[in-house]
């Protein structure tokens, strides 16, 4: 039977005796509908929406690695009971997550085209597992689209990688940390030489510190377009990847539908306008830059933008050549990506679940909720996400443990 069957006859009643001036009903029946609600919720909470998360690996050596050393990928996820959807997870965490203090030292190097790039490292000389510099691990972290050091998921994981005594340095994409553009060249998804030049700029300044890699959304998407395109022959000991959106296509046409455009998709667009418009006059010469300010979805920037900088003949090329699920057999070391099944930003149909099994290198994580670079978890989830977590468990069973995994 319906709830709606069983309500009908005590409205009826109610009205009956109004209209007959009897008493009301009984001031214990509110209570009573509302613990029913709850144990219905609760029910619904339960099966439905609290679930283990799926690990997804062609490697049963690196499936036992995380389950020895990633606890928490072997947990029931909970999210946050009041705002467990996907899209209400994305858009809460910025103002849900508290933002830890961190002090940057910021660093400018040069890039092979005459460009600049901004590093802003967390030395973390109060570490005492690692007291010498030079054997400090370090973890290089990639932003997400107009992402820099600043935000809130960034921050947690220099705040976890403190505690383990680790250092860490932001890759800030040029012209959005507020530097110059000293080119006419900003960033994109699939050109990896930026990357390239940092990852090895680190290695040669600490050459006897283990060095891994975290990506976080388009930085996610860059770090295995890198990865895919390089495979063994990287200073990188491991990577893990959260929210990235390995088919771009599918990500676009996901961000166009007309809720997911209003709540995520022009909002970016303009951020992402905004970042040029502070450099107008060194794009003016090359963009009909009046055009790319009308773009009223990412697609149509990247059409008229990004695509053309990057020397793509057309947006479908750029898109083809971004999307890392190609490259994903080519991956040549141990690389953990953590997805949300109801990000709009990632679908999950286009999450390559087989390619993944065909490459003992990669390990998927799958969660049923959690959106995008959401993974909200506790009552008031301030301090701590399952992102943070899984970043925590992962960078540490890396450094600590890693010997039992990078000869796979």
């Amino acid at each position: 039977m319906s709830l709606g069957a069983l309500t009908r006859p005590l409205s009826w009643d109610l009205e009956r005796r109004l209209r007959e001036g009897l008493p009301g009903p009984p001031a214990g029946l509110g209570w009573s509908l509302a613990l029913c609600f709850g144990a219905a919720y609760a029910c619904y909470y339960l099966s439905a929406v609290a679930k283990k998360p799926q690990l997804v690996t062609g490697s049963e050596s690196f499936c036992r690695f995380l389950r020895d050393h990633c606890p928490v990928l072997t947990e029931t996820y909970y999210p946050t009971v009041w705002c467990w959807e996907g899209r209400v997870q994305t858009l809460l965490r910025p103002f849900i997550t508290s933002r830890p203090h961190v002090q940057y030292r910021n660093e400018l190097i040069t890039a092979a085209d005459g460009g600049q790039i901004s590093l802003d490292w967390f030395d973390n000389h109060d570490s005492i597992a690692y007291s010498e510099s030079n054997s400090r691990p370090t973890i290089l972290i990639l932003p997400g689209l107009t992402g820099t050091s600043k935000e809130s998921y960034i921050l947690h994981m220099v705040q976890q990688s403190k505690t383990l005594g680790y250092r860490c340095v932001v890759l800030n994409y040029r012209g959005v940390a507020g530097e110059n553009l000293l080119t006419p060249r900003t960033y994109c998804a699939s050109n990896t030489e930026d990357l390239e030049t940092v990852i090895h700029y680190i290695q040669k300044l600490y050459s006897s510190a283990a060095l891994m890699a975290s990506g976080v959304s388009m930085g996610g998407m860059l770090l295995l377009n890198y990865l895919g395109k390089i495979g063994r022959e990287t200073p990188l000991k491991a990577a893990v990847i959260f929210s990235a959106g390995w088919n771009a296509f599918e990500s676009a046409d996901s961000l166009e539908r007309p809720v997911n455009w209003l709540l995520f998709n022009y909002y970016l667009t303009t951020c992402l306008q905004s970042s040029v418009t502070r450099h107008r006059e060194i794009f003016d010469k090359q963009f009909d830059m009046n055009l790319v300010m009308k773009a009223k979805t990412i697609r149509e920037f990247d059409r008229r933008f990004t695509s053309v900088m990057f020397g793509y003949p057309t947006l479908e090329d750029y898109y083809a050549d971004a999307s890392p699920y190609q490259r994903l057999k080519r991956i040549g070391i141990p690389v953990l990506c953590l997805n949300s099944l109801d990000d709009v930003f990632s679908p999950n149909h286009a999450i390559p679940v087989d390619i993944a099994k065909q490459n003992p290198n990669v390990a998927l994580i799958l969660t049923s909720c959690g959106g995008h670079i959401g993974f909200l978890e506790g009552m008031w989830p301030r301090k701590c996400t399952y992102m943070d977590r899984v970043f925590k468990q992962f960078t540490e069973a890396v450094f600590e443990h890693g010997s039992n995994i990078f000869n796979l």
